[in-house]
């Protein structure tokens, strides 16, 4: 399956589309969002009556010199102006709550989703991009609910609120004013696609950016060995520029709107002057009117010049929300299959016509059958590339085949539900990985046997295993802190914490990829200890390249050119290595 998201989400949603598919984080908060409504519709009421009230005070107090209703209406005015900065306030609290709630469900949501997907999409995307879907674009929904939406909502409120005071007013100056309006829908509904495709691209070239830079900075000790710093700068250049181009690009979208509304609004407010003072020396209009009819203009108007910001926002919205849409609607092409009835034998793990292919590339295995048979110790070897990782990944079903049934147990693999599949099978690699914390955190991780387990039962536990003389390799021993990346650790304590993290959950199979082949001799060492003291009916599958590391196999398989074939003797597999690298 193609997990590229760049290259999946080819399919853009329209402005409904979005709000529907958004609604599901935003409904734990629609109370809030109500309460918000409400508190916008009164903000905006409080502010259209305004007008109104300033021109009749103007055309009864201060045209008629009465000074007690010039304090009466300002009274008025005052307590209107304070109930819309109350209703304004109380709708910001609201709106910042349900941004905030709506952020803190969408992240759990994709990081849910990628827990879900498989190792393939991992592959296929950068990490870099990755985390700039999580962090910058759910902030820019983020931004939208919490200032945009009910910012957009008012505006649009108040500006249909003044256009209908306007024509009430006077009928034939209120559609010379509104006809500007009219030319702006019509531009808004063209320019829209184009606005949003240019934030898009600038959110992707973001995303590549981010990414440029997290792999450049996970490998900078090889930058810094191969004293390959230009390279690291011209790809960063390279990069910068072009999220720098597209940002230009959003840049003059986004802004596009605000010189044309603006203009627009100026157009209506002179018609409104050349207009209304025409009706004011035929007697039909008053000065107080005039006045309130600025006032509906500059409220008509100006929600429209925010309107054209907030669009702007709303695009930069869509356009995350098709990006981290892509995230979400991806699903694990692993799914767990219903268990068919267990094929006899007595095999712990048999392939069976399996073929297998990555999405881009030509056949890794072809028609392969091989079986493991309990407490054995099995060696795969082959030259690089030859397809030796790829079918340690199928035996603990990282990926499925193309073709062909993997079993564990006589079962299909894919019936099994990844916690019994990662209790029956461990994995450990080259390169470990190590979480923040201690290590007592680190080999525990996700094992539930040892789930609220006393600090004794698990030593205990450990020097059952001949495991516990390994914590001598650390300071604190289970207590020793251990830092995300790992770099206060050598390596070789990583793997220590590596396999005791996989031999203590007891698995039936225990593959080894590689996973002595950068440490030292005595650690190397202690690590065949511990598999020796591994339960009699373990069974482990190594692939190594060291000759002393696979001398003690009960089988050697030789994998390459997409077959795995049955060495026989060590000479034998010797040969067929050697054989393998000249023809490779």
């Amino acid at each position: 399956m193609n997990y590229a998201l760049n290259e999946s989400a080819k399919t853009k949603l329209s402005m409904w589309g979005a709000v529907k598919k958004i609604w599901p984080f935003v409904q734990p908060e629609k109370h809030n969002l109500g309460l918000g409504a409400i508190a916008i519709i009164i903000n905006s009421s409080l502010n259209l009556i305004a007008p109104l009230l300033l021109g009749r005070a103007i055309d009864s107090a201060v045209v008629g010199k009465n000074y007690h209703a010039v304090f009466v209406s300002s009274g008025i005015l005052l307590v209107i102006y304070l109930g819309a900065y109350l209703a304004g306030f109380l709708q910001t609290r609201l709106m910042g709550t349900v941004g905030r709630e709506t952020l803190f469900n969408l992240r759990n949501a994709i990081f849910a989703k990628l827990q879900e997907l498989p190792v393939a999409f991992f592959n296929q995307n950068k990490a870099g991009d990755l985390i700039s879907r999580i962090n910058n674009d759910t902030d820019t929904l983020n931004q939208f609910f919490a200032q945009t939406l009910m910012q957009f909502i008012g505006s649009v409120f108040i500006m249909i609120g003044a256009g209908i005071f306007l024509v009430w007013l006077n009928p034939l100056l209120g559609v010379a004013t509104l006809v500007p309006a009219a030319v702006l829908i019509i531009f808004t509904r063209a320019i829209s696609p184009w606005v949003k495709q240019k934030n898009s691209e600038n959110l992707t070239t973001l995303g590549l950016m981010s990414a440029e830079v997290q792999e450049s900075i996970g490998n900078f000790k090889v930058i810094l060995a191969f004293n390959r710093r230009d390279y690291f700068k011209t790809r960063f250049e390279t990069v910068n520029e072009e999220n720098y181009k597209t940002a230009i690009g959003a840049g003059v979208a986004n802004n596009i709107f605000t010189p044309v509304f603006g203009l627009c609004s100026n157009l209506a407010q002179l018609v409104i002057l050349v207009y209304g003072i025409y009706l004011i020396s035929t007697g039909a209009f008053t000065v107080g009117l005039l006045v309130s009819f600025f006032a509906y203009a500059v409220s008509f108007y100006n929600p429209l010049r925010q309107i054209a910001a907030l669009w702007s926002n709303f695009q930069v919205a869509l356009a995350g929300w098709d990006r981290i849409g892509a995230i979400l609607e991806m699903e694990n092409d692993l799914p767990v299959m219903v268990a068919d009835v267990a094929v006899n034998g007595t095999s712990v793990l048999k392939f069976d016509h399996v073929h297998f292919a990555y999405p881009t590339g030509a056949a890794v295995l072809q028609d392969v059958n091989f079986d493991l048979q309990r407490g054995k110790t099995y060696a795969l070897v082959g030259p690089t590339g030859g397809g030796k990782t790829t079918t340690a990944s199928l035996m603990a079903r990282l990926f499925d085949p193309i073709e062909g049934v993997v079993y564990l147990h006589g079962r299909d693999i894919r019936s099994y539900t990844p916690e019994e599949r990662a209790q029956k099978i461990g994995f450990i690699l080259q390169e470990p990985f190590l979480f923040t914390g201690t290590v007592q955190q680190n080999i525990l991780y996700g094992n539930e046997n040892f789930v609220g387990a006393s600090e004794e039962s698990i030593a205990a536990e450990l020097k059952k295993l001949s495991l516990d003389h390994l914590l001598e390799r650390f300071d604190e021993g289970l207590e020793t802190k251990v830092s995300g990346i790992g770099d206060s650790m050598s390596l070789g304590q990583k793997q220590l914490i590596a396999f005791m993290r996989a031999v203590l959950r007891a698995p039936d199979i225990l593959i080894l990829d590689e996973a002595t082949a950068n440490i030292d001799t005595v650690t190397e060492s202690l690590l065949q200890e511990v598999l020796q003291a591994l339960p009699v009916a373990t069974t482990r599958v190594v692939i190594a390249h060291r000759l002393n590391t696979i001398a003690n196999a009960d089988e050697i398989f030789f994998v390459n050119g997409g077959t795995i074939t049955l060495a026989g003797s060590m000479e034998h597999a010797v040969e067929m290595l050697m054989s393998g690298k000249k023809t490779s």
